[in-house]
């Protein structure tokens, strides 16, 4: 793990999923903005990519798998006693399972809920209680939590029973959570992203027997805008949410899907 002390003018943002494509990205955006960064994958090893990318800037790399309570707890305190502050929370890590309700087995339901709720929830939660006790700045706020939904969590798609619930579960938690803790100086939101060009998309491709290259061009055909999303669209929204010019902004499930409709 780097140990690089937070500079006393730069806020501090943990990134989880940091090693997968929207994960990089939003690594990148967020230390272009400025921010000390605390980066987490399952394994170290996938954050090499970032930390090599990232060499000239303040980021420490932590591991560990997000289903395990523990885990959570560790993330959020190894990150405020490195730096001395948590100001933002990426709820990037994730998950997706195919298949209809016969098709989903119990142990790909429960993967898929421990990772993409259960996980979520915790480190939300032990998110919150440290910011609770940060000083507010100039709009009063002292953080801001950003969860990764997705458009099919709004408005399901087929085949993707478990995958669907689960971001469902993140948006009403995203919008439950801003409620209440409006008031403490905490915004927290969601980004929906429909289709994104990861290596997530492209390895459920080539699963299914199709080649990933085709098979997103024909994608592109069916999104509005003429093109199917890219991780920095969606690290570019995370940036946004996470500043002060978002700073009246809490509660929002932010679609991010080039007017292509879901279903």
């Amino acid at each position: 793990m780097n140990t690089i002390r937070r500079p006393t003018q730069q806020p501090v943002a943990l990134i989880t999923g940091a090693g997968g494509g929207i994960g990089q990205a939003a690594a990148q955006a967020f230390a272009d903005a400025g921010y000390a960064l605390a980066v987490h994958d399952i394994d170290t090893a996938t954050l090499d990519p970032v930390l090599t990318a990232l060499a000239e800037h303040p980021v420490m790399a932590l591991s560990g798998d997000v289903r395990d309570p523990q885990v959570c707890a560790h993330l959020i305190e190894a990150t405020r006693e490195n730096y001395g502050r948590l100001d933002v929370l990426i709820n990037n890590a994730g998950i997706m399972r195919r298949g209809n309700a016969l098709s989903t087995s119990d142990e790909d339901w429960a993967l898929t809920m421990q990772v993409n709720v259960d996980a979520v929830f915790r480190l939300s939660r032990a998110a919150v209680s440290v910011m609770q006790t940060q000083e507010r700045d100039a709009q009063q706020l002292r953080g801001a939590i950003i969860n990764v939904a997705s458009c099919w969590g709004v408005n399901p798609g087929p085949d993707h029973v478990a995958y669907c619930v689960s971001k469902a579960a993140v948006a009403s938690l995203t919008q439950c959570m801003a409620r209440d803790h409006a008031g403490d100086g905490i915004r927290i939101n969601a980004v929906c992203p429909n289709e994104v060009d990861t290596p997530m998309l492209r390895t459920g491709f080539a699963i299914r027997g199709l080649d990933p290259q085709t098979a997103l061009a024909q994608l592109d055909d069916t999104v509005p805008l003429g093109r199917v999303g890219q991780p920095d669209d969606i690290a570019d929204a995370m940036v946004f949410l996470a500043s002060d010019k978002a700073c009246y902004i809490c509660g929002a499930l932010l679609e991010i899907n080039g007017a292509k409709p879901v279903g």
